[in-house]
């Protein structure tokens, strides 16, 4: 018990210690886009102009993020969590 009650202390503390690693992975993080976001993005889009995005550069403007892992297929998002 003691065992486990030190290593998670020092686990603790060098999280608490290595906020770069921490900031840089919630940057990345929180840079990515979801697929809800996308779905969005495209839904303001047709509204706007009354027809789906057929690429992702349209959607650039609807869209603040990291897209690259997302892609228009017949109108809806396509990626991970669609």
């Amino acid at each position: 018990m003691a065992a486990a009650i030190t290593v998670s202390v020092a686990g603790v503390s060098y999280a608490a210690f290595n906020t770069h690693g921490l900031t840089a992975v919630t940057v990345k993080v929180a840079d990515q886009v979801s697929c809800r976001t996308v779905e969005d993005a495209i839904t303001a889009y047709a509204a706007q102009y009354g027809s789906a995005p057929t690429g992702m550069a349209q959607l650039r403007p609807y869209v603040r993020g990291d897209v690259s892992a997302y892609r228009i297929v017949g109108g809806r998002a396509a990626g991970p969590g669609c």
